[in-house]
């Protein structure tokens, strides 16, 4: 099936995240104006805007149209001392563990009205507090795991890569550098990211959450990016997205140009996501539907096929592909392949992002 692409929005109590995160998916989860409003993790799967789609289901002349999705998980506020239990402590880090990234709200904002937990806003601070909690949460974890796999490597010597590795992991933990950070962790083994769901090895985009006129203000945006280097940094007015909430794709655009921004924060967020994880999406086209597949960036045909069934994967003979851009051009799938722009890949074909495909398979018994 297709790549699932889940995000945990997380950050400091008041930082706007739960006001972020009801825009984003357009729920109405609780917002108020103290610690821990949210005390389960809300969770909202919002469907990738792709005007791709709409284009190919006024040519296959459908209705059903399926985007992509990705899911927002919203988590309650962190506070110094949350991996030792503090506020709602290691509950909440826990469901960090099954996303693929995480979503770091920063508040960036002046408001009187809105209580903030320290003595006055502080990015940096801020960051500095967040990542602390996921680096004692992963040293916890290390902890408790490092000794029993020390007695597995004596029993199998095989395993020793493994004891090392997490031994170098711990070390990187304990100098304070969270392991997305460090260059030494660009290629953990599978095992590292998939067994122990370490919190600080999965990537981050850092959300500012800023004030309307801060969001054309590049200098104070370079202050920021500099703070989260090399990680992915976003300018995003939360009040502005609610305000989007209810109005239509015209007046939403209106507005954000009134702004000088061109795209919300929702389409940054996902396509921002879709980069750091380096997830692509294929189409498929007919009467029935008109579909988009996420999949990782560089998979080969038969891979592609295998999102759709494994089956498709297992029994891949070739996929028939036309270029989006070729097909809304000659207006309909028949013009195109009347032109010679259709054609036929094996199974070393890389897909790419704007390929509409069908996949030829046997079954095997």
């Amino acid at each position: 099936m297709s790549l699932s692409v889940s995000c945990g929005i997380v950050g400091l109590p008041n930082v706007g995240k739960s006001t972020l995160f009801n825009a984003l998916t357009n729920n109405h989860v609780l917002v108020a104006n103290y610690p821990f409003a949210t005390i389960d993790p809300n969770t909202g799967i919002v469907p990738v805007p792709d005007s791709r789609l709409i284009r190919l289901a006024e040519i296959y002349k459908t209705e059903k149209i399926i985007p992509a999705t990705v899911t927002f998980v919203d988590i309650a506020g962190l506070v110094k001392g949350a991996s030792q239990g503090e506020g709602l402590g290691n509950q909440f880090l826990s469901h960090i563990r099954t996303t693929n990234a995480i979503v770091q709200v920063v508040r960036s904002f002046e408001d009187n009205n809105v209580t903030y937990v320290g003595d006055q806003p502080n990015p940096k601070k801020d960051i500095d507090v967040v990542n602390t909690e996921l680096i004692l949460a992963d040293l916890q974890t290390i902890d408790r795991r490092l000794p029993r796999l020390e007695k597995e490597v004596k029993a199998d010597p095989k395993l020793r890569p493994l004891f090392e590795e997490l031994s170098e992991a711990k070390k990187t933990l304990d100098s304070g550098i969270p392991l997305s950070a460090s260059k030494e962790w660009s290629k953990p083994s599978e095992w590292l990211q998939k067994e122990l769901q370490l919190l600080t090895l999965k990537p981050v985009i850092y959300v500012f959450n800023v004030n309307e006129q801060d969001l054309t203000d590049d200098h104070k945006k370079q202050q920021m990016s500099d703070l989260v280097a090399p990680n992915k940094a976003l300018f995003i007015c939360a009040k502005l997205e609610s305000e989007l909430r209810d109005l239509d794709e015209s007046d939403s655009q209106e507005l954000l140009a009134s702004y000088g921004v061109t795209e919300s924060g929702l389409v940054q967020l996902i396509h921002t996501a879709f980069d750091v994880l380096g997830l692509q999406s294929f189409l498929t086209a007919g009467p029935k539907e008109v579909r988009a597949w996420t999949i990782a960036k560089g998979a080969t045909a038969p891979q592609a096929a295998g999102t759709i069934h494994s089956d498709f994967e297992r029994g891949f003979i070739a996929a028939q592909i036309i270029n989006y851009q070729d097909l809304i051009d000659a207006g309909s799938e028949t013009a195109v392949r009347s032109a010679g722009k259709a054609r036929t890949e094996g199974k070393d074909y890389v897909m790419k992002p704007d390929d509409v495909v069908e996949f030829k398979f046997n079954v095997r018994k």
